[in-house]
């Protein structure tokens, strides 16, 4: 019972520590989360940006023309 209770009480020690010490782990990778999802939509918004005013531009001279 003893050596089941010190085998608890350690278990729990190791798992505080191991969440404390995360903490700034999972800072960074949010962090890098966000960064990349900025550059998806900045590349994104350039890429469909561009096609979409080439297709406006193909569309009103076509409407123009008729």
């Amino acid at each position: 019972m003893k050596s089941l209770l010190l085998l608890s009480r350690s278990l729990q020690a190791w798992l505080q520590t191991e969440f404390r010490s995360q903490k700034g782990a999972t800072a960074t990778e949010y962090s890098l989360l966000v960064g990349l999802i900025a550059l998806v939509l900045v590349v994104g918004v350039g890429f469909f940006g561009t096609t979409l005013n080439t297709w406006f531009s193909t569309l009103g001279t076509t409407v123009s023309g008729w």
